[in-house]
């Protein structure tokens, strides 16, 4: 009897041991001799995250952090996502970087201005997105803005961010605009505001070109706007190879501003904050005509003799 006491006690000390051993191991440094970025994919089990760790060099004993994990409760709690893991990183140290699920960022940046079509074609092309696109946002819809993802991501859901993000500025601006505007909704003032982002890249003028286009409006003029053309040209990709001639301002087509009077049916691209701004709130000037003046602003004009100067300076220039 006394025999067989002692073996027991002989087997649990030598459990212990083996528990104590294993522990110590569990939070002492590894050998990582360098930080590690690696992907831990979607639905993958403890097993198969195990494997991924090894193979990148973060665990030298993946039965012992298998083992952790299970006794620390954490198996349903590893996330997936893109992770940069420390030089020296512990199995412990491993598995709460999994557990906190503090991912690496990743940034997509939308330019203003570009189309839809445009930037669909960044989001189809960004690593680390998942997912298709099965619905396609209307012009517009996209805010320009820089967006954080994590590897993973459904492109469906960065989607959703920018609509959200245009839905809410587009919002709290109209709030905020001007008294007296000839526009009765917020998507008219998308639809000026897109105008204006694509007319200039100068930040300052976008406010004077806005109020040029709301002083035609209010005249009953039309807007006569060449990217609008260009839009209907390019089939909403935005821009043309060629310049425009007078056979293309005779174009009949809906968004073609030559033609018709008032706004086109929809907006011609996605634009920023500052263009929508500039839409709600215009400079005061009666201005009612601008042109290229050659070195990247535009010059502008109150009356049709002025601007037809402008025009000759602009062709004298260019030959």
């Amino acid at each position: 009897m006394l025999r067989a006491g002692l073996l027991f006690l002989i087997l649990v000390m030598a459990v212990g041991g083996i528990v104590a051993f294993g522990t110590e191991r569990f939070y002492k440094p590894g050998a990582l001799a360098r930080p590690v970025t690696l992907v831990i994919p979607r639905g993958e089990s403890v097993a198969e995250i195990t494997q991924h760790l090894e193979a990148a060099g973060v665990l030298g004993n993946g039965l012992l952090f298998r083992i952790g994990v299970r006794f620390s409760g954490n198996d349903r709690a590893l996330r997936a996502g893109e992770y940069v893991f420390p030089a020296f990183v512990s199995p412990s140290g491993t598995m709460e970087i999994l557990v906190k699920g503090e991912a690496l960022l990743h940034k997509f940046t939308v330019a203003e201005g570009l189309t839809t079509t445009n930037i669909l074609a960044l989001v189809k092309a960004a690593d680390g997105l998942d997912g298709e696109i099965t619905k396609v946002p209307l012009e517009g819809e996209l805010f320009p803005e820089t967006y954080a993802y994590v590897w993973g991501e459904r492109r469906a859901s960065l989607i959703g961010r920018m609509r959200g993000a245009m839905a809410a500025t587009l919002k709290k601006l109209w709030a905020e605009r001007a008294e007296g505007l000839p526009l009765e909704t917020p998507q008219e003032a998308l639809i000026l505001a897109s105008i204006i982002e694509r007319e200039t890249a100068v930040p300052g003028e976008r406010p004077r070109i806005a109020a040029v286009f709301l002083n035609r409006l209010k005249r009953g003029m039309r807007l006569q706007s060449d990217p609008t053309v260009i839009y209907a040209l390019s089939k909403g990709e935005g821009r043309l190879d060629r310049p425009l001639t007078k056979a293309d301002l005779n174009l009949d087509h809906p968004y073609n501003t030559y033609r018709i009077r008032g706004f086109p049916p929809g907006p011609i691209s996605n634009p920023g904050r500052a263009a929508i701004e500039a839409a709600l709130n215009p400079l005061e000037t009666d201005e009612l005509y601008f042109v290229a003046d050659g070195s990247g602003g535009h010059a502008f004009a109150y009356t049709l003799k002025e601007h037809r100067k402008n025009i000759h300076r602009l062709l004298r220039l260019q030959k």
